[in-house]
């Protein structure tokens, strides 16, 4: 265990540079994520002692857990006897589900897409069939499923496979028509091989096609049912090796399935018919129907309709068999929803579906194939839903999914994790949200019940928090690697809807969904709620259990400041430190406005992008809105998007800044307490000093000026538009402007044009989007720009950490997004070249709020893209009744610290190490019945780990940017500790967090590393190279919490959890649920001694005897490849207690106790063998003793 001292500087070291931290650790950082981690060299004598107890052997990075629907789905399968579902995907990916809780994730190394899942009912295994013509047999039998072995085809492209219960021989279809045979337990390719052209008749003489269906016949397992793509169905003798039939229709055929009796099969063509064949007759079809065709009058056969895809033909014993098809609807009827039709007797039941269907299989009470079948449910697969219909009502409910299956019902624009949160929460949320959840569901217990689960040693509460694109909230349950949905807000109901040609002045903002979540902070203890929108706006909420009706109270706030020229000296010339006798001029400064001023003209100004509810509004319990707060238009220009966003509910004050300036409003007394340009913040803290320029170098950099307008818009000017859609931009043509930390020599007003422009990507942010009209250039820039040449780009780069903007792509934008550009050269930072200061980071704490101050008070630290940190300070009313009366006075305190990049985060240590929370109000309800409730007084929580002056005068600042991480000391403002992380990336998500009671930084870097550095010393406790940043989605969505827990949006319709804790890794195991369960297999029906008799083949039919490689022979050696699995130790361990290793464990100990028996009974031969030669020797030895006197012997 490591201590480290930090003691009060000298006295006369306390004018010195926090840069002096930074300067003395210049050595970069490597492109992977390791830095320089040094003190700050001028921190002398040290005040205190700190025990840091995190080391690295805490720390190991593991993925727990996905949430969600299975991106793009492509198969599905289902265990009848363990009740597990199984649904592959266009990546590879398979999500087995069982009971709530049984929730497995596994993936396909090659990344193949799955064609076809087979389980190896109540084996506990599963077969798969990729695109990449491999079968790979997974183990179910451990809690992470692992590949025991695969089969890759050389020469065929594999089309169907078929396992017949309790059978350990797959079929397997191709695309050239031929049907090949492997054994599960060895995966090895029989030599047995069924060819197309021994199939079809001899005279045929075109190609049947691929394999498109293969099925035993229920009557006699030694006759294969194989259907061809051209109309041609063979029943194949597998005991003679002939075709015993064969049947011809004119139209395609897509899926067969079988009467239970084994007489009769059910066709489904791309006509739109059902055919029924009988095997008595097999010339021409029994029955043929469309079941949505147009009769016509003189009798002709139907119109034809579009393809049924899937038909399922079960029977029932009390009454008439259940004929479930996907697709065959009329082509008149192209408007129609994706149906599920369902006949059942005369009834024709149609369910229309939200999403194209990929696949559907209808769950039976028996696995049996010759029993009446007595379907009971079906699950349905769509495109972006899963279903299950109940097959046992008239009226067919779906049942309610137990799943979190609708995380993408809107797409998801950010997220939130909260870890350890007050435990009453979860109950409180779920109690509101379970009054408003949907009716109508079937009154039966999910179907899918399979696996078992416990909630293992982990119980503090989690909630994970969801933004979506039409402006809604999710409150999920998250503990214990579950997800349930608590509670639904939504955001959008404050405003009036948008009628049709009334969207225009939010249009220029958002093409589509003006409502989207931008970013949300979330006070627990309070249970204040704050949502940030993509059109400018932000809604306070606070939490309420009864309902109310009131108008909503709205703000609306002017944001925007003007832009000059200046030109700057040299970056060497410029001090480090704030100098606090120079004196600035700063720009035009507007305060808020409440008023709303019509446009005149063209000109748009003062109107904010939506109009919020001007009447009384009913607000059912749960979250209300508190107060509306917009940003308005400014002289024809729209609102910038909102780049950071803090609210205090014990200061009653909420703040949010953009590219233009910050804002802070009272939401207690709904007034605007400061609207003011980044600029102006500064006030007279001037950081740097002036000098004169020489003509010469004025008009270089206005030459420089011209070569940057001349040439093309920078990337990183362009501006975001909707999270859900492409980005239709407004950048700024020649847009020089006001560069704060350089000094003003020359001011010139300009005139900014806009002209519209489209962008290929996603993304631009606080610290680069064209939010201004202006851009602010060193020297060092201008030289830059002179080396470009006239007419080029100047500033193409990656997007820096600060430019992650929270928007999800729907699937066109996919492509968009994985082009994103990872590489980022570390002579090029997003402190060289930005437009305006943008406001990154806010964090309220009671702290000094200037240099050397003697006692704490309330602050907000600010945050710019320039890696620039102020403070504001607060001067509340000491009591509650002036807290609603008397105002609040606000005082920004200029510059206090710097670092490089733009600032992400900040946290606050008192003088023992321990992490200091922000005050909070203790939630009381706002709309509360009772009366002691209502006159009680506001209880605040300071958080202070000690009330006494000896704990209060020092205090340490933690502060991180997309570049480095400093540790500063309070209120000396000395830097101690620095920490360059990273030189050739940047940083896209940071936050300090506390693991195993105590605190440290976790940062996600854009190279895909992890890194986790103690506090305060900023020692690196992990670096792991997690994950490549291939989609902008991951860095718009990644985010750390308490107790080592991560998620992110791994695809657009699924949550990845992950935990950076060696504890819970350890403990992983015990927390996943079991997918096998022990369980009987239900015995077959007894069939009856004249059904077994006339019903159908009365001889066993012997697989093995007839695939085996003693009659079969071996298989070519270049048709197939058997690659053994590549599960590692796990994998072995699953294949020692796999299926097979079961198999063959049970075969040995058989084996075993049979040899011992047969030793046993050669041992009680033997016994009873000495036992009858002994009573023989007595029997004689008492006959020749037996007339002998005693006196004889």
């Amino acid at each position: 265990m490591k201590k480290f001292n930090f003691r009060k500087v000298l006295d006369g070291l306390t004018a010195s540079s926090p840069g002096s931290g930074s300067s003395s650790s210049g050595n970069s950082g490597s492109g992977t994520g390791g830095g320089s981690n040094q003190p700050g060299g001028t921190a002398g004598v040290l005040r205190e002692e700190i025990q840091e107890t995190l080391t690295s052997d805490y720390f190991q990075i593991c993925k727990t857990v996905r949430h969600g629907f299975p991106y793009q789905p492509t198969a599905l399968a289902f265990d009848p006897v363990q009740k597990i579902l199984a649904i592959g995907t266009r990546t590879g990916a398979i999500r087995i589900l069982g009971r709530p809780g049984v929730d497995c994730y596994c993936q396909h190394e090659s990344g193949a897409a799955v064609l076809q899942l087979q389980f190896l009912i109540n084996e506990g295994a599963l077969v798969s069939a990729s695109s990449d013509e491999t079968l790979h047999l997974w183990n179910l039998r451990q809690k992470r499923p692992a590949i025991l072995h695969s089969l890759k085809f050389n020469r065929e492209r594999i089309t169907y496979c078929h396992l017949p219960f309790q059978s350990k021989w797959l079929y397997v279809g191709t695309e050239r028509g031929n049907t090949h045979i492997v054994n599960i337990e060895s995966f090895i390719l029989s030599g047995y091989v069924i060819m197309w052209n021994k199939a079809i008749e001899l005279s045929t003489k075109t190609h049947p096609g691929p394999v498109v269906h293969l099925s035993d016949s229920p009557r006699d397992e030694g006759k294969l049912l194989i259907g061809y793509e051209n109309g041609t169905v063979v029943l194949w003798d597998l005991k003679s090796k002939r075709a015993e039939l064969r049947v011809y229709y004119d139209e395609a055929i897509h899926s067969i399935d079988w009467h239970h009796e084994g007489k009769q099969f059910m066709c489904s063509h791309s006509d739109g018919s059902l055919t029924l064949w009988n095997l008595k007759s097999p010339s021409r079809p029994f029955q043929t129907t469309i079941p949505h065709g147009k009769s016509q009058r003189d009798g002709r056969k139907p119109e034809s309709c579009k393809p049924i895809l899937k038909v399922e033909y079960k029977t029932c014993r009390n009454s008439e068999p259940f004929i479930i098809f996907s697709g065959g609807l009329a082509y008149d009827k192209a408007c129609r929803r994706p149906s599920l039709t369902i006949m059942h007797g005369k009834s024709i039941t149609v369910l229309e579906m939200d999403h194209p269907i990929v696949e559907f299989l209808t769950l039976c009470e028996t696995p049996y194939p010759n029993e009446f079948q007595e379907p009971y449910a079906v699950v349905v697969l769509l495109e972006k839903d899963l279903i299950v219909v109940d097959l046992t009502q008239s009226n067919f409910p779906i049942f309610e999914n137990p799943y979190p299956m609708d995380i993408h019902e809107s797409p998801v624009t950010c997220t939130a994790y909260f870890a350890d949160c007050p435990p009453d929460l979860i109950l409180v949320l779920y109690s509101i949200g379970v009054k408003h959840k949907k009716q109508g569901y079937s009154n039966k217990e999910w179907p899918v019940s399979g696996g078992t689960w416990n909630i293992g040693a982990q119980t503090y509460p989690e909630i994970i928090i969801t933004g979506h694109a039409d402006g809604s909230i999710k409150f999920w349950d998250a503990s214990a690697i579950t997800l349930q949905m608590l509670y639904k807000l939504k955001t959008s109901k404050v405003f009036e809807k948008q009628k049709i040609g009334d969207g225009k002045q939010t249009s220029e903002i958002v093409e589509e969904d003006p409502y989207a979540v931008q970013m949300i902070y979330w006070c627990p203890e309070s249970r204040i709620f704050c949502v940030a929108g993509v059109s400018a706006y932000v809604i306070v909420y606070k939490f309420s259990r009864h309902e109310i009706t009131t108008e909503i109270v709205s703000l609306e706030v002017r944001l925007q400041y003007d832009v000059e020229d200046i030109i700057t000296p040299e970056p060497e010339t410029i001090p480090p430190f704030p100098d606090p006798s120079s004196q600035l001029p700063s720009s035009k400064s507007l305060s808020g406005s409440t008023s709303t001023v019509a446009s005149e003209g063209a000109t748009k100004d003062s109107i904010p992008c939506l109009s919020v509810k001007t009447r009384p509004v009913r607000m059912p319990p749960g979250y209300q809105a508190e107060l509306v707060v917009q940003l308005v238009w400014v002289d024809g220009e729209p609102p910038q998007q909102i780049t950071s966003l803090t609210v205090s509910s014990a200061y009653g004050i909420v703040a949010f800044g953009n590219c233009n300036g910050l804002a802070v409003v009272d939401f207690m007394q709904k007034t605007v307490l400061l609207s003011m340009g980044t600029i102006d913040l500064y006030r007279s803290s001037d950081p740097y000093q002036r000098q004169p320029r020489s003509p010469r170098k004025n008009k270089q950099f206005i030459a420089g000026m011209t070569e940057l307008t001349d040439g093309p818009v920078p990337l990183e000017l362009e501006r975001c538009k909707s999270p859900t859609s492409g980005f239709a931009t407004r950048t700024p043509e020649a847009a020089p402007g006001f560069y704060r930390n350089e000094l003003p020599a020359v001011r010139q007003r300009n005139q900014v044009h806009h002209l519209p422009d489209h962008v290929n990507g996603h993304c631009t942010s606080p610290t680069s989007q064209s939010c201004s009209s202006g851009k602010r250039l060193s020297s060092a820039d201008v030289s830059k720009v002179n080396r470009w040449g006239p007419g080029r780009p100047p500033f193409r780069k990656a997007q820096s950490a600060a430019c992650m903007e929270v928007s999800l792509p729907v699937t066109t934008e996919e492509s968009r997004e994985n082009s994103y550009n990872r590489s980022r050269s570390s002579s090029i930072s997003s402190i060289d070249k930005e437009s305006k200061e943008a406001i990154t980071a806010l964090y309220f704490m009671e702290s000094f709020a200037r240099k050397n101050d003697m006692t704490i008070s309330p602050c907000l630290w600010v945050g710019t893209s320039l890696g620039m940190v102020l403070m504001i300070s607060f001067n509340l009313p000491s009591t509650d009744e002036q807290r609603y009366t008397e105002p609040v006075l606000v005082s920004p305190s200029g510059t206090l610290l710097a670092l490089k990049g733009a600032v992400l985060t900040f946290s606050c240590m008192d003088r023992l190490g321990g992490l200091m929370h922000p005050p909070y109000e203790v939630w009381r309800d706002p709309n509360s019945m009772d009366d002691n409730e209502k006159g009680r007084k506001r209880k605040l929580v300071m958080n202070s780990p000690s009330t006494s002056q000896e704990m209060a005068d020092h205090q340490y600042a933690v502060i991180c940017s997309e570049k480095q991480a400093k540790v500063f000391s309070l209120p000396s403002q000395t830097c101690l500790y620095v920490h360059n992380i990273t030189e050739t990336s940047f940083i896209l998500q940071a936050a300090v967090v506390v693991m195993c009671n105590s605190a440290c930084l976790a940062c996600f870097c854009a190279n895909g590393h992890i890194m986790i550095m103690s506090l305060p010393s900023l020692r690196p406790m992990l670096d792991v190279n997690y994950l490549p940043l291939t989609d902008m989605r991951i860095a718009r969505t990644f985010c750390f919490t308490n107790e080592g827990q991560a998620l992110y949006l791994v695809s657009p319709t699924e949550i990845q959890r992950l935990t950076y804790s060696q504890e819970m890794c350890d403990n992983l195991q015990d927390m996943l649920g079991e997918l096998f369960t022990p369980v009987e297999t239900p015995e077959a029906q007894n069939r009856g001694f004249l059904k077994g008799l006339f019903g159908g083949s009365g001889q066993t039919f012997d697989r093995e005897e007839l695939f085996g490689e003693a009659s079969a022979g071996k298989a070519s050696k270049s048709l197939a490849q058997h690659i053994p699995g590549s599960g590692g130790i796990e994998g072995v361990k699953g294949a020692a207690g796999g299926v097979m290793g079961e198999l063959t464990r049970a075969r040995i100990a058989l084996d075993e106790r049979g040899q011992r028996l047969g030793e046993l009974e050669e041992k009680t031969a033997g016994m009873m063998t000495s036992a009858e030669a002994f009573s023989k020797h007595a029997h004689e030895l008492m006959l020749k003793y037996k007339d002998k006197k005693w006196y004889q012997f």
